[in-house]
């Protein structure tokens, strides 16, 4: 790994040390204890094990930061300049089922700006990194997104609807639209994290996804950027201050893929 701050060592700590009972947990998955967090939605005692492993890793450096993260929500709220944004296991459901395809996210913020996040695929051992200025790494190799012109030719990625989304209309109607125009087809992987990472080193050229919560993405969002891509956050929820509408890709087919999703009041 190229990338020596102090903050990405200390991330990098914490994924390592966390993923080692994550990947006993994945291969004993009958014995996790699952509730239902709502419709289609779970968490489990290897969500739960994980996340305090990483809190308790990146509590010993930095006791005062604040921590956004899936299962605990906000700790230490009074610190909104410096924090951490966490998701122990994105990719819940394939975990769960037994697909190898999630990923321990965080990201690290100043000033509600992502200055570095690490995303890490404990079963494929890849871990990508990144930090504001100094590029993105796939475990010791720069990576930079693909370079695709035309949309008609880009393989995409995307996620949602949730069961109880009020939107999932014009969610699958943006799903037929952009579908049309991609001959390559439009994936649907199950996590947001993955997926933007990606895209990031060119096996994707694009994703999009509404109503995604911003623990999926916060650590993806600077890897992306920092390998040459766009993104764009949309439609903004004033009520809802922790879900996003992102769009993220090349930039090459960013303004053609913006113009199939209805978008205003960008960020």
């Amino acid at each position: 790994m190229r990338l020596n701050s102090p903050q990405i060592n200390i991330i990098l700590k914490a994924c390592n040390k966390a993923s080692r009972s994550l990947i006993r947990d994945f291969g004993e998955i009958e014995k996790l204890q699952v509730s239902s967090k709502g419709p289609g939605d779970f968490v489990s005692s290897a969500d739960k094990r994980t996340e305090k492993t990483i809190i308790n890793e990146l509590q010993k450096a930095h006791p005062d930061y604040g921590i956004i993260t899936e299962e605990s929500g906000i700790i230490n709220k009074s610190n909104t300049k410096n924090r951490y944004v966490i998701d122990p296991i994105d990719g819940t459901n394939n975990f769960l089922n037994g697909i190898p395809h999630f990923a321990i996210s965080i990201g690290y913020e100043e000033n509600n700006e992502i200055k570095c996040g690490v995303i890490f695929d404990p079963i494929k051992n890849e871990m990508f990194c990144a930090e504001k200025g100094q590029g993105a790494f796939l475990n010791n190799s720069r990576i930079r997104v693909s370079k695709k012109k035309k949309l008609e030719n880009a393989l995409l990625v995307t996620g949602g609807p949730k069961h109880d989304s009020k939107i999932k209309k014009q969610i699958f109607s943006e799903f037929i639209n952009i579908s049309d125009v991609s001959f390559s087809s439009v994936r649907k992987f199950g996590s947001a994290a993955l997926d933007i990472a990606y895209v990031a080193c060119g096996r994707f050229d694009g994703y999009w996804q509404r109503e995604i919560n911003y623990w999926d993405i916060a650590a993806g969002v600077i890897i992306l950027k920092e390998a040459g891509g766009y993104v764009d956050f949309f439609d903004k929820d004033e009520m809802a201050p922790l879900k996003r509408n992102i769009l993220a890709s090349n930039s090459n087919i960013h303004e053609e893929l913006s113009k199939l999703v209805i978008k205003k009041n960008i960020e």
